[in-house]
């Protein structure tokens, strides 16, 4: 697509909008916003990146925080058919990576059921970017060989995960909306064979002007966010690569 090219009317482009920090966003990501009818955009976009869009292209809120939904999942997925359907290009825009923790499958299981077109633009997943921007490499010779993205709240309500999967040594998790059940977490590490002084990490508001990162152990993790009073968005980070902190922080120094 070049600079000045008008967008495919009737179709749909799912596109990550990265972690936070603007600067993140894709060339492709940035281009689309700047050429959309519409945008139906999420609570985790970061503050400036709905500023590239066209002063005249409809904004929808969409955004979901814990016990707010401003649409509920159903509601989302056939607002995407219906603007299509008025011959509108239609931009999904989601914090992070859409197909990581951000139901996009299911948003584009319902257009490919109306017959709607529809492309996908990744984006940097939370993960990665507060990872890079907290100094935590996710993966590293001496500390982890793997690295294992899950979420901290499933579809029931639960966190009923494979413990005995997550608490294996030389890797590192990443829980995504894991604060409120932190403590859970913890002791699930902990009674799956993880030490209580294992490393552990909050970071909130990542790669953004406010980020903060949280230090602790599984043994101390939920006493940290109870006395820091810590608040979404956050990630928590489990592994030993969480020690090289203090030594590869770099975007909280300046």
């Amino acid at each position: 697509m070049k600079k000045d090219d008008k967008l495919e009317a009737g179709k749909v482009w799912l596109v990550g909008a990265g972690p936070g920090d603007p600067d993140l966003l894709t060339i492709k990501a940035a281009r689309l916003i700047a050429h959309a009818d519409a945008l139906v955009f999420d609570h985790l976009v970061g503050k400036g990146i709905m500023d590239l869009a066209r002063p005249d292209a409809r904004r929808i809120y969409a955004g979901k925080e814990a016990s707010n939904h401003a649409l509920p999942q159903q509601s989302i997925n056939h607002l995407l058919v219906d603007l299509a359907r008025e011959g509108l290009s239609v931009i999904r825009l989601k914090g992070g990576d859409p197909f990581i923790f951000g139901r996009g499958g299911e948003e584009l299981e319902t257009l490919a059921a109306s017959g709607t077109p529809f492309e996908v633009v990744p984006g940097i997943t939370a993960a990665t970017g507060c990872a890079a921007y907290s100094g935590f490499p996710l993966t590293h010779r001496d500390h982890a060989q793997a690295v294992t993205f899950v979420t901290g709240h499933l579809k029931d309500g639960t966190v009923n995960l494979d413990w005995p999967a997550l608490a294996r040594p030389g890797q590192t998790v990443v829980f995504y909306m894991g604060l409120g059940a932190a403590g859970e977490i913890a002791q699930q590490m902990i009674n799956h064979g993880l030490s209580s002084l294992t490393p552990a990490a909050v970071v909130c508001n990542g790669t953004s002007p406010t980020q903060r990162t949280l230090l602790a152990t599984l043994g101390t993790l939920a006493e940290r966010i109870a006395e820091t009073r810590i608040k979404p968005p956050a990630l928590i980070v489990v592994g030993s690569v969480v020690n090289l902190h203090a030594k590869l922080n770099w975007f909280e120094q300046k």
